[in-house]
C-alpha cells in the first residue's frame, strides 16, 4: 500500500494499535494458561489439597481431568500435532 493509503488509514491506527495489543495479551494468556511447568504446579498443589483433607477424591478426580486435558493440549501445541476434532479422528 502506498503513501496515499497509509494517509487514509491514519485515523484507524488507534484501533489497528488496540487490536494488536489485545492480540499480544490474548498470545501471553495462552502461553502462561498452556505453560507445562504451570500445569505440573498445579496438578502438584491439587495433590496436597487432597493429601491435606481440603478437597475431596471427587473434586480431585475432576480437577486432576482438566489439568490433564490441558496438559495434552499444551504438548500438541508445542509439536504442532492436531488434537481430537482438529484433522485427526478421535
Amino acid at each position: 500500500m502506498g503513501l496515499i493509503g497509509e494517509v487514509l488509514l491514519l485515523p484507524v491506527a488507534p484501533v489497528r494499535g488496540v487490536g494488536w495489543v489485545l492480540r499480544q495479551v490474548v498470545a501471553e494468556a495462552e502461553r502462561q494458561y498452556y505453560d507445562p511447568a504451570a500445569i505440573q504446579r498445579e496438578l502438584s498443589d491439587l495433590a496436597d489439597q487432597l493429601d491435606n483433607g481440603l478437597i475431596d477424591e471427587a473434586e480431585f478426580d475432576r480437577r486432576e481431568d482438566e489439568l490433564l486435558d490441558r496438559l495434552e493440549i499444551a504438548q500438541q501445541r508445542r509439536t504442532g500435532t492436531p488434537g481430537p476434532g482438529r484433522g485427526r479422528p478421535a
